[in-house]
């Protein structure tokens, strides 16, 4: 090679090398981590084609788990990636394959829109979970463990400790763990015990005079799942599992142990929910009481576990050989979660995205009712604070102008201050109205214990509403000033929770618009009381009109390019799974409209294929963050129009809940919005291209700036804060600066 075109080479590298050090970005090699089934997996719906919705999840946990083996990403956070997939995975049996399992027993010829019998679907998930499972233990053993070691932190068995680590290990069995641990025989007497969904295990077989008898040892879940022992260098750790296997002889005394192995259960979970009962939250609570008590799903064992006691175990919980999930390793890898956020090692984290407070919209106002009257205000979190949502609510909390203030909460934290201030409010005489969402999926008993302190704080709380779940996020406050009653609202694409908003992407607009407000009272009238659906001035509400609007939408913009006119379709989501919206898209792409698709999860269109869907493409975005705003642009023949909300195009969302879309008119905030969708259109790091064939590719980066959309948000959250606080000063004759305005924020805002 010559010289020259070694220096050539050099110089790429280190311009790489900087790009990489620049906000966490990195180069991501490409990994074989998709599970690919024969080509039948897509079937053709009427004329079009529609992957199924299930194996399309299992292919988004798959680029998940891609993030797990990308050794550019920090070693914890490689861990967390892993844990992730691990409990995504969870939720998945517990409810979309119990949900295939039972329909394929219940009615075995019936058919999925893909047009597959859920018969098929159960093999084809069966291949492919067992396959993912396969890779998620290989990036494990393979790939994460090693990384720890060069980190030196190691996982050590009990074999493995020193003298000093054994005693310390020794004095935590005896102070914590044997406590708690209750030995479970089994025989015509004492019957298998009923295990918890999720509960990690330790099934034994013991011998004594000829007998052989089986025992389950319940490994305590209100103990760490790992513990730290003094190492001469680095960090080390032994796992809880292993410390109480090597003390079982404590536990079966009279007793010889034959063989040992962990094992999981994980059940159907998906409550059975009676709408028509007298008391909804007593419904829901016995439901809760059931979940645990539900079918087995799914049996984890170890791969080196002794064949009588597998056999033990298969027999005991009814299981079949497609629902045994051998591993070569730990069992539970979500437990991976807490260990990537042990104290200390921040350096081996992504640089965290830290919000900026306050947002840039609301710099400058210590009175937040008046800069919403001043202008619509939008927040992107998490890059920008979700405090100010709070401080709008505390602000509404302790206004005596403020008379009423209504909310939907789907899911919140668990020391929740949207929660707090709105029992201040009702402390304070202001009349709250709250929907809380009990059905929820596995935040029920949260919102159940929520719903009861608002309403003994004198909130007026509503539950849900029969047959829907209520799904869209609005605030709404009824404020009495000089000119009359103005309502102010925000709507959101996210949850209000301040625990989520750290690392949700979400974005949330404050508006004092008349037509809106009205909008909102109607919407609340609707939830509360027995109004009929109104036709609202700008929102888009599901059940009613929602799935309409969207498909009107398409058929617009198909028609205008059929006639020439400029046409074309931008849309994020989470999921696209709805088969009505998916065959008006294919339409559309058939007329010739240009759609770009932002689906972070389950895809059910199929991108690029000849003659049907090659002006389509599908993007899916999985960083450091958690993509979950929904955003939707329509071209209008020229005319852009821009709709953010709470829905996702499935059929759940459309006919099934209550959802709101809105749209976004303050020329300001439009512009803002085609920035975000654009920068997220320019990202090559976070991003991977659907093909034809429902495989996913990342971005070709040869010759590209590595723009990371989510570190180029957090940098313009700064830098729109800073351009306020700098337009906010003059310059005295002394030097010193003033603000211009007379509410200027407080230091603490600074």
């Amino acid at each position: 090679m010559s010289e020259k075109k070694k220096k050539e080479q050099k110089k790429s590298g280190d311009e790489a090398a900087k790009a990489r050090s620049k906000n966490n970005v990195k180069t991501k090699a490409k990994h074989s981590t998709r599970v690919v089934l024969p080509p039948d997996e897509v079937r053709y719906t009427k004329g079009y084609p529609y992957n199924n919705r299930e194996l399309s999840w299992i292919d988004f946990n798959a680029r998940v788990l891609e993030e797990a083996f990308e050794k550019e990403n920090p070693p914890l956070e490689r861990v967390r990636f892993l844990a992730i997939t691990a409990s995504n995975l969870d939720e998945f049996f517990m409810v979309r394959v119990a949900g295939v399992m039972d329909r394929m027993h219940s009615n075995p010829d019936a058919k999925d829109e893909s047009g597959m019998t859920f018969a098929e679907q159960f093999e084809k998930l069966t291949v492919k979970i067992h396959e993912f499972v396969k890779k998620q233990y290989s990036c494990l053993s393979r790939s994460i463990m090693p990384e720890l070691k060069k980190q030196n932190l190691r996982f050590l068995r009990i074999n493995d400790l020193n003298k000093s680590q054994k005693k310390a290990i020794d004095e935590y069995f005896n102070k914590f763990i044997f406590p708690v641990l209750t030995p479970l025989a089994v025989d015509t007497s004492r019957p298998f015990p009923l295990l918890a969904n999720k509960s990690l295990n330790i099934a034994v077989r013991l011998h004594k005079e000829g007998e052989n008898i089986f025992a389950v040892v319940q490994v305590p879940s209100i103990l760490p799942r790992f513990f730290e022992v003094k190492a001469d260098s680095g960090r080390a750790f032994v796992m809880l599992e292993d410390i109480i296997i090597s003390r079982l002889s404590e536990l079966f005394e009279l007793y010889k142990i034959q063989a040992y192995c962990p094992f999981r259960i994980t059940r159907d979970s998906d409550l059975d929910i009676d709408e028509d009962a007298d008391d909804l939250l007593v419904e829901i609570e016995h439901s809760l009481k059931l979940r645990q008590r539900g079918d087995p799903v799914r049996l984890e064992i170890s791969s080196k576990c002794d064949e009588a006691l597998k056999e033990f175990l298969v027999q005991m919980l009814g299981v079949s050989d497609k629902e045994i999930y051998e591993v070569s390793g730990y069992i539970d890898l979500t437990f991976f979660s807490k260990f990537g956020g042990i104290d200390g090692l921040d350096a081996l984290r992504f640089k965290a995205i830290t919000p900026v407070s306050p947002p840039a919209d609301f710099y400058g106002y210590d009175d937040i009712f008046e800069a919403i009257r001043a202008k619509d205000r939008m927040v992107h979190h998490p890059y920008e604070s979700f405090d100010a949502v709070i401080r709008f609510i505390n602000q509404a909390a302790n206004d005596q102008n403020v008379l009423a203030i209504k909310q939907t909460l789907y899911r919140v934290s668990g020391n929740s201050p949207v929660i707090a201030a709105l029992i201040k409010a009702a402390e304070n005489g202001k009349q709250v109205t709250v929907l809380v969402e009990l059905k929820a999926r596995f935040d029920e008993e949260n919102n159940i214990g929520w719903a009861k302190k608002l309403e003994k704080a004198g909130c007026h709380v509503i539950y849900g509403l029969a047959g829907l779940k209520t799904h869209c996020k609005i605030l709404l406050v009824v404020r009495r000033e000089a000119d009359g009653i103005r309502r102010y609202l925000h709507m959101g694409t996210g949850n209000y929770n301040d625990i989520t908003a750290r690392f949700y992407t979400d974005i949330g607009m404050f508006t004092c618009d008349e037509k809106f407000g009205e909008d909102a009272s109607s919407l609340f009238n609707v939830i509360t009381g027995y109004s009929a659906p109104p036709d609202y001035h700008k929102m888009k509400v599901a059940p009613t009109g929602l799935r309409t609007f969207f498909e009107e939408m398409i058929i617009n913009e198909t028609e205008n390019a059929l006639a020439g006119l400029p046409s074309g379709i931008t849309a994020k989501v989470n999921s696209l799974v709805d088969p009505e919206i998916i065959t008006l898209l294919y339409k559309a792409s058939q007329a010739g409209v240009r759609i770009t698709l932002i689906v972070r999860g389950i895809c059910c269109l199929v991108p690029g294929v000849k003659g049907i869907s090659e002006n389509i493409e599908v993007r899916s975005i999985v960083g450091q963050l958690l993509e979950h705003s929904r955003i939707f642009i329509f071209e209008n023949a020229g005319r852009k129009k821009l709709y953010m909300g709470s829905a996702d195009w499935m059929q759940r969302n459309l006919d099934k809940r209550v959802e709101l879309v809105f749209p976004v008119e303050d020329e300001e905030l439009i512009e803002r919005s085609f920035d975000i969708i654009n920068t997220m259109l320019r990202d090559v790091v976070n991003t991977r291209i659907q093909s034809s064939d429902t495989t996913y590719e990342l971005i070709d980066r040869r010759g590209k700036k590595l723009h990371n959309c989510q570190w180029e948000f957090s940098d313009a959250a700064k830098k729109a804060l800073n351009a306020k606080k700098s337009a906010a000063k003059v310059t005295k004759d002394d030097g010193t600066f003033i603000p211009l305005t007379s509410s200027h924020s407080s230091s603490s805002d600074e």
